[in-house]
């Protein structure tokens, strides 16, 4: 355990700042994951879980959980990070935080130099657009606005995604949609939100893929990542959706039959019933 004042001095966190995330304790051989994070039912608890059975192994873990603590503002811009403290701290390896601290990097929230060490750095360095930080930041404090922002953003990519789609007659991927918008229908007569989600996630990948454009479609991850943290698919999956599914319908029809028109335009209308709307449509610009 780190002592007060060496945390107070350069390390990870200052008197007490980490002893507010209680962790549990693992007999020594049987730690077969990092220590757990502790406390209430809280957004940010939910997306520690959730991320941590994802990770691989106590890496993936680590990263999570330092990741969590960057974005939501418990390890401010200029933060120091000293490797000894956090391997001291979760139980871990010199090599699992140094390559821990690599992927932070990789990412912009965190920089390492000679003579000045590790330190967090500001979110205008973040890259905001990685489908992790997407994610820790919609369950962080800045939970409401990382959400407009994504809806903002699917907004502008999708119904360009869907008209592109319409001009590359690409029929394996045309009845691959299909057999998601089965696949929703019938986990939603089932009340399988689990299901749902996933189909509803593939759908909207597969149409990004289908435009053609290798640009768009390196922006997939972000419109997954929206829709993992929207609740948008489980919302859907909770409450009779019909609409919904017509929508998707449509969108397959129109992209089939060649009609760039009519395919965005059911595009924006399934947006329109998943987002809000009105705070969604960029409204005019005065002139």
């Amino acid at each position: 355990m780190m002592t007060a004042a060496r945390s107070a001095d350069s390390g990870l966190a200052g008197p007490g700042e980490l002893d507010r995330y209680p962790y549990t304790e693992a007999p020594a051989g049987e730690r077969a994951a990092l220590r757990s994070w502790g406390g209430s039912e809280s957004d940010l608890g939910r997306a520690s879980r959730r991320g941590a059975s994802r990770g691989r192994g106590l890496h993936g873990q680590l990263v999570q959980q330092l990741g969590q603590m960057i974005v939501s503002g418990d390890l401010g811009a200029d933060r120091p990070l000293v490797p000894e403290e956090i391997g001291q701290r979760f139980e871990v390896s010199r090599t699992v935080v140094r390559e821990s601290l690599r992927v932070l990097e990789a990412k912009g929230l965190v920089s390492a130099r000679p003579n000045v060490g590790t330190r967090v750095r500001p979110v205008s360095d973040w890259n905001l657009l990685d489908p992790d930080i997407i994610e820790w930041r919609a369950f962080g404090p800045q939970r409401e606005g990382q959400r407009r922002e994504l809806d903002e953003l699917r907004w502008t990519i999708e119904p360009l995604a869907a008209r592109l789609a319409a001009g590359h007659g690409r029929e394996d991927i045309q009845q691959r949609l299909g057999d998601m918008i089965e696949i929703m229908g019938h986990a939603m007569g089932q009340g399988d939100a689990i299901t749902f989600s996933r189909a509803d996630a593939e759908f909207h990948s597969l149409l990004i893929q289908a435009a053609g454009n290798r640009m768009l479609e390196h922006l997939s991850g972000i419109v997954s990542a929206a829709l993992h943290v929207s609740g948008g698919p489980v919302t859907a999956c909770d409450r009779p959706a019909e609409a919904s599914l017509g929508h998707h319908a449509r969108i397959v029809e129109a992209v089939a039959s060649g009609d760039a028109a009519g395919a965005e335009a059911a595009m924006r209308q399934l947006l329109l019933g998943h987002l809000d709307g009105e705070r969604v449509v960029p409204a005019p610009r005065e002139h």
